[in-house]
């Protein structure tokens, strides 16, 4: 984990300022990654919507390069329209979010992976800046949607996303901006070190387990859009599960 910047205030998380192109190489002297290692991979359901865009701003910020994932289990077109867009498209019956984003993961052959999600929520333009951060020797970084506002969001989802946060923050000792955020970037070596566990609340494991295992880990803010689409998650029931997840991810890292 790395230490406090002097922006932080004391939190034990690294907040990324702005990272530029000129982003120093990782202090391991390792060659610097380029978008050709790069996987991008998401679960898909029912997201017919939001999915070409999605794709294609990947493609456009990208330059093709990335190599996309999607784990599916729609009813609608997003497969079709996945693999229209050169996505490989798994087909898995609908068994939940944080399985369809665990086999991506496991998936993914590139040495850097990137989740995101697949409703146009998430800015995909600063998959440059994340991969900056990786060669800058961070294992993982996270995208931060609440310190901006998150104001796209509905309520009662940003107010619990907080809540999240701020339980987070009291087993792990140290201040986390966003435990839920689908949008981040790992070393590969990272994600398969690690055996996840939960499947709603796989979006704070992801984080969370990293943390307890001091990788080197930051959050970086981005901004967060509207939803393209319907949502199928039940806010109280998803939640509930969710404050679970961090609850048990916590004592079997610990205990």
């Amino acid at each position: 984990m790395s230490a406090p910047s002097a922006d932080q205030s004391g939190a034990g998380m690294a907040v990324e300022a702005s990272v530029e192109a000129t982003a120093a190489p990782s202090a391991a002297g390792e060659d610097r990654y380029t978008f050709d290692d790069v996987s991008v991979v998401m679960g898909t359901y029912n997201e017919e919507a939001a999915v070409e865009t999605v794709l294609t701003d990947i493609d456009r910020v990208t330059g093709g390069r990335a190599n996309v994932v999607c784990v599916d289990g729609s009813s609608d077109r997003t497969p079709e329209i996945a693999r229209e867009h050169g996505a490989r498209v798994i087909d898995q019956e609908p068994q939940g979010y944080g399985v369809a984003v665990e086999r991506a993961l496991a998936a993914a052959d590139r040495p850097v992976i990137v989740t995101t999600d697949c409703d146009d929520t998430y800015p995909m333009e600063q998959l440059p800046a994340f991969l900056e951060a990786i060669n800058a020797g961070r294992d993982v970084v996270s995208g931060d949607r609440l310190s901006g506002g998150a104001t796209a969001m509905p309520a009662v989802n940003r107010w619990g996303n907080h809540l999240f946060a701020a339980f987070a923050s009291v087993l792990l000792g140290e201040r986390v901006r966003d435990t839920t955020t689908g949008m981040r970037a790992y070393r590969r070596e990272v994600i398969e070190s690690i055996e996840w566990t939960e499947n709603t609340g796989l979006s704070a494991e992801l984080l969370m387990r990293p943390l307890l295992r001091d990788y080197d880990v930051a959050e970086r803010q981005i901004p967060y859009r509207d939803r393209a689409g319907e949502t199928t998650l039940d806010p109280l029931r998803g939640g509930a599960e969710i404050a679970a997840s961090i609850g048990r991810v916590w004592v079997d890292e610990r205990f």
